[in-house]
C-alpha cells in the first residue's frame, strides 16, 4: 500500500501531547465576545481533549 499523506488542515487545528492525547481549541471564541457571559467566555478559552474514534482517526489524519 502506498504511504498515506497527512491532513495539513488537521495538523493546524489539533496538537499531540506527550502521552498521545488530542486537544483541540473550542470555537467561538473570537468575536461578539461582549454579548457572552464571562463563564462561557472561560469555557471557552480552555482547550479540549479529543477522545474515542475521531481521536483515532484523526491520529491517523496526523500521521501520529
Amino acid at each position: 500500500m502506498p504511504k498515506l499523506k497527512t491532513h495539513r488542515g488537521t495538523i493546524k487545528r489539533v496538537r499531540i501531547t506527550g502521552t498521545g492525547k488530542l486537544i483541540r481549541n473550542r470555537a467561538f471564541g473570537h468575536h461578539k465576545l461582549a454579548n457572552k457571559s464571562g463563564s462561557r467566555k472561560r469555557r471557552i478559552s480552555t482547550p479540549s481533549v479529543i477522545t474515542g474514534k475521531i481521536a483515532k482517526n484523526l491520529k491517523r489524519a496526523i500521521g501520529a
